[in-house]
């Protein structure tokens, strides 16, 4: 209490200054302890305590027992929110696995053929969601397993076992694994990524910057939902894909990607998927939301792919040719400013079918505008399946002409 005892000495020692000796002993000392109590409140305050209106308005402040039983009660919260914590990791934490990347090396520069010796290329992590037929399954990132010429699982107690890859898909940096049924003893539990909240609490658990599993437990808060993120596949500094993810404060590190993003219900909500890093943010944590990861692993299960309708043409957003080309070239009316332009046409594929040419500019499927390719692949990828017809609205040679075609599986 030496804090409070200075603060009343020096407060009564600027009281004594200003009412001189006139005060005698016994008022100094109901004086001293008023002052004590007003010197506190700003500390109680911080605590939880604080005075109420009805408080404000009446001649007696609360005592300090009631302080006291606030503080009390606000330490039981506390306690409380890290038992929540605790129990939620504990039902999850066995189900979070470490995945290591196993890549092929070679002899030499001058000899590419591969060496009888292969290494760890990187690491990562993935969750268990599934037992069945003696397999247990695995989702982790596509980036996580990318190149592996072999994926090795490393389970809670320290052992590896060896995985199968189930499928991959990059556009949505998803890939599901299998490994012995028998050796795994738990399975996470999938919650409902749409009804989160903001600033309800997560929890993030992974295997960061590769260590020696076992796992790292982060945690933070929701900070924003259905955020969009561009993805840039094949690092031509174009943007391939628009990603939704869930946005949180919760440390996700290298290594992390693909681990579990959790609830204080225990429940896997997001699979950690990117962190980005600046030098004037504090780093931002995402996660491909569950609703989102369902459909694709049951695709990956069934199909080792994501079927996809396929159109068959090659693409160049209208804005990234000179306005020059557009009008000599390309023959556009003025008024036309955004659209895609086919760049190439797959033989047998439904635009061929459908009469589409080189050096047509797509403005609308189905009568809805497209912007550009990132819009085109978002409107084929969300809106429409394999089988379906689309109709597509294009410009050629100066003329906006109509057609349709029938969807077909993507062809690779």
């Amino acid at each position: 209490m030496g804090y409070y005892d200075e603060h009343v000495n020096q407060t009564r020692s600027r009281k004594d200054k200003s009412f001189g000796k006139v005060v005698v002993a016994s008022v100094s000392g109901g004086i001293v302890g008023a002052l004590g109590v007003v010197s506190m409140l700003p500390v109680l305050m911080d605590w939880g305590f604080y005075i109420d209106n009805e408080s404000q308005g009446s001649e007696t402040p609360p005592s300090v027992e009631t302080a006291t039983s606030n503080i009390q009660t606000e330490q039981v919260d506390f306690k409380q929110i890290q038992t929540n914590v605790t129990s939620s990791v504990e039902k999850v934490s066995d189900a979070v696995v470490g995945v290591v990347n196993i890549q092929e090396g070679r002899n030499s520069l001058f000899d590419p053929r591969p060496s009888q010796s292969s290494k760890e290329a990187g690491t990562g992590s993935g969750v268990v969601y599934k037992k069945e037929n003696g397999k247990a399954y695995i989702v982790t990132n596509a980036h996580v397993i990318d190149g592996a010429s072999k994926v090795e699982v490393s389970m809670a107690d320290g052992s590896r076992l060896e995985a199968n890859v189930v499928g991959s898909d990059a556009l949505t940096d998803l890939a599901v694994l299998t490994v012995d049924g028998s050796k795994v003893s738990k399975v996470a539990t999938f919650g409902s990524s749409d009804s989160i909240t903001l600033g309800e609490p997560v929890i993030a658990i992974g295997n960061p910057l590769g260590l020696e599993f076992f796992g790292s437990v982060t945690q933070g808060i929701i900070s924003g939902k259905e955020r969009i993120i561009p993805v840039d596949i094949n690092q031509d500094g174009q943007a391939d894909w628009e990603a939704d993810v869930i946005q949180t404060d919760a440390a996700i590190n290298p290594g992390n990607s693909g681990g579990a993003l959790i609830n204080l219900r225990g429940e896997v909500i997001g699979i950690n998927s990117m962190k980005i890093a600046q030098s004037s943010i504090e780093g931002l944590g995402f996660a491909i939301p569950i609703s989102a990861v369902k459909p694709i692993i049951e695709d990956l299960e069934q199909h080792a792919e994501v079927q996809r309708p396929f159109m068959g043409v090659g693409l160049a957003s209208l804005s990234d040719v000179p306005l020059e080309q557009q009008r000599s070239t390309l023959k556009l009316p003025e008024e036309v400013e955004n659209g895609i332009v086919v760049t190439g046409v797959e033989k047998m594929s439904p635009a061929e079918k459908a009469g589409l040419k080189e050096y047509d500019v797509i403005v609308k499927l189905d009568g809805q505008e497209i912007k550009d390719a990132l819009g085109l692949r978002k409107f084929l990828y969300n809106e429409k399946q394999i089988g379906d017809k689309m109709k597509v609205s294009f410009y050629r040679n100066g003329q906006l002409q109509e057609a349709e075609m029938t969807l077909v599986k993507q062809m690779f």
